[in-house]
């Protein structure tokens, strides 16, 4: 497996504006083997971005010994693509294809979406009705799977605090529906466990469904700081050995992508450490 971090785990990351050749020196001099960059609206690393600036980013990628198999779209948060408002969901598909452009172009093979949202608590209070989302989002992933297989880049649902797919069965018989193996899932075992359930049993049921890993600690009330209800890595209660060792026997060998939100100094340091013993329990 490949010890890798979030681009959202650095000290601008989440704002989009830490410097792509400084998040790449500071991922590689913390001992991680590969970044996930993340893409955005604006920022360093967006999806207007032109071919001469994705050029550049990919030249960046090559001068240095860490890799970029992966690309985070937060993109649903800000505009949804299972909306109840078609032109947002229009203009959600548009530039989550833009994105798979995006991380193409700079070299990576799979590229994180938020299936949208119909509540919880990132949804701003917007509430959509459950089967309308996802006859939507079905929709979403029809018109953007062929980009997917244009461009070469796996699109990787997550299993988030959205309101939607907080079963395994579920997102298993979604998975299924379609017959592109460019779909797939992006397993982050700390939201599992942030809604209570066992993160080894998701990866059972879903299998080689899971085409890329997060990893997150979280412990039940824990509470909310800095607007996260998570914390360090061993600090909280996720069954690493069992969630490891479950990766193990559906035969993942794909990054693992620590997403440690929010930024404090010293925080890629911990973090690669402790990733270490984690990554030492498969």
């Amino acid at each position: 497996m490949i010890k890798s971090i979030s681009y959202w785990a650095l000290e601008h990351g989440l704002a989009g504006t830490h410097p792509i050749d400084k998040a790449l020196e500071e991922a590689a001099d913390a001992g991680f083997e590969a970044i996930e960059l993340a893409v955005g609206t604006e920022g360093a690393f967006h999806v207007e971005m032109s071919d001469s600036e994705l050029s550049t980013i990919a030249k960046s990628i090559e001068q240095v010994s860490i890799s970029v198999p992966t690309v985070a779209a937060g993109l649903s948060w800000g505009c949804n693509p299972v909306s109840d408002d078609a032109g947002v969901r229009a203009k959600s598909i548009d530039i989550h294809a833009k994105a798979l452009r995006c991380t193409a172009a700079v070299g990576a093979k799979a590229m994180l979406m938020v299936p949208g949202f119909v509540g919880g608590p990132l949804s701003g209070g917007a509430l959509v009705r459950y089967d309308h989302a996802m006859d939507r989002i079905k929709e979403a992933v029809e018109t953007l799977l062929p980009v997917a297989e244009e461009v070469g880049v796996d699109l990787c649902l997550e299993n988030v605090w959205n309101g939607m797919f907080y079963s395994p069965l579920e997102f298993a018989s979604f998975i299924d529906s379609f017959t592109s193996d460019r779909l797939g899932v992006y397993f982050d075992v700390g939201n599992v466990l942030g809604y209570h359930q066992h993160p080894p049993y998701w990866i059972e049921l879903l299998g080689k469904r899971i085409k890329r890993v997060h990893i997150k600690d979280f412990t039940e009330n824990f509470g909310f700081v800095g607007g996260y209800m998570f914390c360090p890595l061993g600090a909280g209660q996720v069954p690493w050995e069992e969630s490891m060792k479950a990766l193990k026997a559906i035969g993942y060998d794909q990054t693992i992508v620590a997403e440690m939100l929010p930024w404090d100094p010293g925080q890629l340091q911990r973090t690669s450490q402790e990733m270490d013993r984690i990554l030492a329990l498969a």
